[in-house]
């Protein structure tokens, strides 16, 4: 029985096909219910973490209680000093060894003193959590268990024997594997470097510098070779910004931010690129979209990146803050931020359609307020180059609203040069037509004996219906072009004068206000009828006020003609005040080399006189031929050539201000040259002698004009101009014939002289002696003047 019995109890081993059967339903089990252990022994472990805290802080926050003292009485004092003063020698032996006896238990100092209880007190139920914990059975630490594999079976003489493996654990990065070493290095000791001298030392630098240019012109060909492959080098080239070898860092920031500029404005495609969608980015595409879209995607994120090197390069100059790298000194954080601000600048004109556009717009806009002059000028002149170049409205939109923005931030505490960069939009109806023929595609259609060689009958009848409709769609896109940018200028223009009118209201006393009435010159055409009357109450009581200077007045003046000469016609307003003013002041232009005012002085005659005609008088005409010949014997040449031609210009448009060239008089009363009111100051009763004067000028143009006006002004025959002057504008004659650079156009000459060298003089170099014998000679011929202009001849 006993070997039967064993042969029962005796475990048989699974078969092969059994283990085959063993259900996944098993496995599955057997995970759960591993997992399960693991998470109730991680349990029970935080639970007595968690325990131990609570003793410990405990603990920590128990006050310790003092012993009690009692005071005792001054009898038992007395006896307790006399006990002390009594010797050892005196006490029994067996006093004595009771005593060492009681003092080998020590219970009463081997107590807690901290506790206030006797020292013979029963022990509380409650014991201390830390000791509660300490008597606690600790467990040993227990390994985690690692997951197995099950693999085949194999076959032996015995039988299957089933195989495992333990699951490989992923390895960590080797960053985080060594923390400790990272975060600590050990300090190397300096090594001992020779000293070089300065000359070596200059060409060690010189050497890193052609090394670093050398790279830098690799990186740059390279990805100008094929930038959808070499995209990723524009990192590499972009690391170069972080330069940190004192010696050649600013060299090389400066080179990297040139040079990266140059390869953005390069390879930037001529459409703004926009982030792809979920669905777009989920959707399969060919190799060649996908490639297209990674260079994309670089192209933008190198770029976002360049853009906010550039702007912290800025930001650290202004802030004045130091790097803690100590690559770069503070006094050189100037140059860095003057050579990305220049980037910055090329980059907003050169890319206005690419993205971060507006980014860049707000990051230079600030900067035209900088009190450094070159960064100013740098910032105000890249703003005007992009609202020149701008055809759509688009971008000149986005940057009037920003530079609103600033006005109105600062409290109209800003430049003069912020407000005359709106000078140059391009907002006028001429350029809206040009611009529109500009931007419309133009489509090449076949011509007859194109379409006769080339296609049948059929062929020629279809392609004239397809080319009629392309002709249609072309009009409707050319005319929504149109509309669009219509309604661009528009509100940009209604932002502008926003601006304009905020200064007239609120900072009349700004220096703004020349750049205000400028520009208010240039668009007051383009006002709102609503606007006119009360804009013309406060341009009147500026000049009325007497705080304006004369330049300021003239603008004025220039605005307030706009205003009628366009839409305001309609106001039917004299602006008799207007008129008297200017004409008193006339006499007020600068005779000296600062000139500038002529112009606008020119360009007020045109829109008081020519174009008002019908509304202008014949006296108040005449009023002003004769104050203008008057004026033109006290200014340099360009402007006395620039009041002849605008006095040949009112002669043809009043003919009957010829009277003035005849001697007889017309009418009562005498010429008053003093009298503020050309309405009432007699102009019929003189004549216009001071072109006998002008016809003796050393200049050889006013002598012309001169001579041309004593004759009438005429139009043909011997007394006429060219046809090149008499087409240029008076404006223009003035620019033409400046003397700005201190020579004559054309030169004059002195008179002729033996044996010695003649040369051409400007009037404003002569000193005052010579000045006063040109005045005086005015009232004889210039021929017969005996003025020695000349040098000795040298050998």
């Amino acid at each position: 029985m006993g070997p039967k019995t064993s042969k029962k109890n005796k475990k048989k081993k699974p078969s092969f096909r059994k283990l085959l059967k063993t259900s996944n339903l098993k496995l599955e089990n057997k995970l759960k219910n591993r997992q399960f252990k693991q998470q109730s022994s991680a349990k029970k472990h935080r639970k007595e973490q968690r325990k131990l805290q609570q003793a410990i802080t405990d603990v920590s926050h128990q006050t310790l209680k003092p012993l009690e003292r009692y005071k005792k009485r001054p009898e038992e004092e007395d006896e307790e000093e006399f006990l002390e003063s009594l010797p050892i020698d005196m006490m029994e032996d067996d006093d004595l060894e009771q005593m060492k006896a009681m003092a080998q238990k020590a219970s009463f100092i081997t107590r807690d003193l901290s506790s206030c209880s006797p020292a013979h007190a029963k022990k509380r139920k409650s014991e201390q959590p830390v000791e509660k914990y300490e008597k606690m059975p600790r467990k040993m630490q227990q390994e985690e268990e690692k997951e197995l594999i099950h693999l085949l079976p194999i076959k032996d003489k015995s039988g299957l024997i089933p195989q495992s493996m333990e699951k490989p654990a992923l390895q960590k990065p080797e960053e985080e594997q060594e923390p400790e070493e990272m975060e600590e290095p050990e300090e190397e000791e300096p090594e001992n470097v020779p000293t070089l001298s300065p000359q070596e030392q200059l060409e060690l630098r010189l050497q890193k510098l052609k090394a670093k240019k050398l790279h830098i012109a690799g990186l740059a060909s390279a990805i100008l070779a094929d930038p959808h492959v070499n995209i990723k080098k524009l990192k590499e080239l972009r690391a170069m910004l972080m330069e940190t070898d004192p010696s050649i860092a600013v060299t090389v920031r400066k080179l990297v931010m040139v040079s990266l500029m140059e390869i953005f404005k390069d390879i930037v495609p001529s459409y703004r690129i926009r982030p792809l969608t979920e669905a777009e980015k989920a959707t399969k595409v060919k190799k060649d979209t996908q490639l297209l879209r990674e260079f994309e995607e670089g192209l933008v994120s190198q770029y976002k990146f360049y853009l906010e090197d550039l702007e912290q390069t800025v930001r650290d100059w202004k802030q004045k803050k130091q790097k803690s790298s100590r690559a770069i000194s503070l006094h050189c954080y100037k140059g860095l931020a003057e050579v990305a601000i220049k980037c910055i600048c090329e980059l907003l004109v050169a890319l206005p359609h690419f993205n971060f556009h507006n980014n860049i717009l707000v990051m230079i806009v600030p900067l035209m307020i900088e009190p450094l002059r070159k960064v100013s000028e740098m910032c105000c002149e890249a703003v005007r180059n992009l609202l020149r170049q701008d055809k759509v409205g688009q971008v000149s939109l986005a940057a009037v609203k920003v530079i609103s923005g600033l006005v109105k931030s600062r409290n109209y505490d800003v430049k003069p040069e912020v407000l005359k960069v709106l000078m140059s939009l391009r907002i006028k109806e001429v350029d809206l037509k040009k611009d529109s023929e500009d931007t419309a595609p133009k489509k090449n259609f076949m011509t007859f004996k194109d379409k006769k060689k080339n296609l049948s009958r059929m062929q020629r009848k279809w392609k004239k219906a397809e080319e009629k409709l392309q002709k249609e769609l072309l009009e409707a896109e050319a005319s929504e072009n149109k509309d669009r940018k219509i309604k661009l200028h528009t509100e940009t223009l209604n932002m502008v004068f926003l601006i304009y009118f905020r200064i007239l209201k609120k900072a009349q006393k700004s220096v703004l206000l020349p750049s205000v009435l400028e520009g208010l010159a240039k668009f007051a055409h383009l006002i709102n009828l609503e606007f006119f009357d009360d804009l013309l109450t406060v341009l009147h009581s500026l000049v009325v006020s007497g705080d304006l200077t004369y330049r300021e007045s003239l603008h004025c003046i220039l605005t307030s003609f706009h205003i009628l000469s366009g839409q305001g016609d309609v106001l039917n307003i004299d602006p008799l005040k207007f008129y008297s003013h200017f004409y008193k002041t006339l006499l007020t232009l600068h005779a000296g080399c600062a000139n500038e005012d002529t112009s606008i002085v020119l360009q007020c005659l045109d829109v008081m006189l020519a174009k008002r005609r019908k509304q202008v008088t014949l006296q108040r005409a005449q009023a002003f031929v004769k104050r203008l010949d008057t004026l033109a014997l006290h200014v340099l040449p360009d402007s006395c050539v620039g009041i002849l031609a605008a006095n040949r210009t009112l002669l043809h448009t009043f003919p009957k201000c010829d009277i003035l060239l005849d001697n007889e008089m017309q009418g009562s009363g005498v010429y008053l040259p003093e009298l503020d009111e050309p309405e009432y100051c007699n102009p019929q009763n003189t004549s216009l002698w001071e072109l006998h004067l002008l016809k003796r000028h050393y200049h050889p143009m006013v002598r012309r004009f001169a001579a041309h006006l004593m004759l009438g002004a005429p139009s043909e025959g011997s007394g006429a101009l060219s046809v090149e002057l008499s087409r240029r504008t008076p404006v223009q004659l003035f620019e033409d014939y400046s003397v700005k650079h201190m020579t004559f156009n054309p030169p004059v000459a002195g008179p002729p002289t033996k044996n010695k060298e003649h040369f051409t003089i400007g009037y404003t170099f002569l000193d005052c002696d010579l000045k006063r014998q040109i005045d005086a000679a005015l009232h004889t011929d210039i021929e017969e003047m005996s003025l020695d202009f000349s040098v000795p001849h040298t050998q």
